[in-house]
């Protein structure tokens, strides 16, 4: 039998290891039973001894895209509030009236597991098509034991039939749930004692997600939740100092948590302390654009103090409704003034780390899922330049060849 399933040659292989892109040009990547056996230099090859042999052609290789915060699964759209919002009307106003979140959460309630598996099947797909291969999906607008259970089902079940890896994020403490309008203690409460229980005993939670912001839900409140998640194993991150710095970088570094996302007003002494704890910093320049916001995060801060930076689209019906991580690569230079290095690992090795898998997917090195794209690009630099770049030559998931 070959000692290899599959072989690529002529490969220009950003491999991700290092500080850098990790190029290896001209490059070999070889895979057995769905995983990277050998990758280096093609005057290095040991043996050509393969089932099947692919030339690369030159092109160049990435690991796939890892969409490192998402909130995929939900039902209905906000549409007719985006109109309304360009018309004048304020996100408070369309709370006030019923929408926003809780909306959504109405729209989701209604849905069965099915539904909000088809509903999100189509923008899983979109994603795939520019390379993703591993993503965080969030509950959080199901609210009620029943709902957050079955997006949290649903988003299992995505990852089961489309061959793309699933991390699961319970965020039931998204905001406070309607029926504990006024309660946000006992509505945490509730989160500890029935719902994340049940979660935890169907195996649906891989990390446990929440927000620090200084609204309904206080950071108090929020840390007990996260006292629970930890002590049933299960790891933290969390939304926090997007719309005001309420040190809230500085409180999940504290924790120890994987990763503190949007971080518009991070302050300098939070970043300190994340970079101490190796807590991530998970920008989402969707949301920036979609809301017209005009904070940015102080990426020199982060460099500044050696911060890991992750991208991740934030797809979501309010604030980010994008399935490009090519047009969030972009914006993350272009907004946010990252270097394309930067947003590439943003997008790969540390979006892999944001979400607890870090040194297991987001590279191209022997031993991990093969799970890789080809690129029809002059270099790397490209799939950050244009605003909603060109589809990806050839998908491998898995060691298996998609398109």
């Amino acid at each position: 039998m070959p000692s290899w399933d599959d072989l690529w040659l002529d490969a220009r292989l950003v491999t991700m290891q290092g500080d850098g892109l990790g190029l290896i040009e001209p490059g070999a990547l070889a895979v057995k039973d769905g995983r990277i056996a050998w990758v280096g230099a093609m005057a290095d090859l040991p043996h050509r001894d393969a089932a099947r042999v692919h030339q690369a052609g030159g092109r160049f290789v990435l690991p796939g895209f890892v969409d490192g915060h998402t909130h995929l699964v939900f039902a209905g759209n906000r549409i007719g509030e985006f109109e309304r919002q360009l018309g004048g009307a304020t996100r408070a106003q369309l709370a006030a009236e019923g929408g926003g979140i809780l909306y959504t959460t109405r729209e989701t309630r209604r849905a069965s597991v099915e539904e909000l598996v088809a509903i999100a099947t189509p923008r899983l797909q979109r994603l795939m098509s520019e390379g993703v291969t591993t993503l965080e999906i969030k509950s959080g607008y199901g609210l009620d034991l029943d709902s957050e259970l079955n997006m949290l089902r649903a988003a299992r079940l995505l990852g089961q039939r489309h061959g793309v890896r699933v991390v699961t994020s319970f965020l039931g403490a998204h905001v406070v749930a309607p029926e504990y309008k006024g309660r946000s203690a006992d509505y945490i409460t509730h989160l500890i004692e029935v719902i994340l229980p049940a979660a935890l005993a169907e195996g649906l939670v891989d990390l446990c997600d929440g927000g620090i912001e200084g609204l309904a839900i206080k950071p108090e409140d929020m840390l007990r939740l996260y006292a629970a998640a930890q002590a049933a194993g299960i790891p933290v991150r969390g939304h926090t100092d997007q719309y005001g710095d309420v040190g809230g970088g500085g409180i999940l570094a504290g924790i120890g948590a994987l990763s503190a996302d949007h971080l518009e007003y991070v302050s300098e002494a939070s970043l300190a302390a994340m970079a101490k704890s190796g807590t991530v910093g998970v920008l989402l320049p969707g949301s920036t654009l979609f809301l017209n916001e005009p904070r940015r995060p102080p990426v020199e801060w982060f460099r500044k103090h050696g911060v890991r930076m992750a991208l991740a689209t934030n797809c979501n019906p309010g604030s980010s409704p994008t399935l490009s991580p090519l047009l969030v690569l972009a914006l993350g230079c272009s907004f946010f003034r990252m270097t394309p290095v930067e947003a590439l690992r943003g997008m790969t090795v540390h979006g892999a780390a944001a979400i607890g898998l870090g040194g297991k997917v987001g590279e191209l090195r022997a031993g991990l899922p093969a799970d890789f794209v080809l690129w029809e690009i002059s270099e790397p630099a490209e799939l950050c330049y244009w605003l909603g770049g060109s589809p990806p030559r050839q998908i491998v998931r898995g060691g298996e060849v998609i398109q």
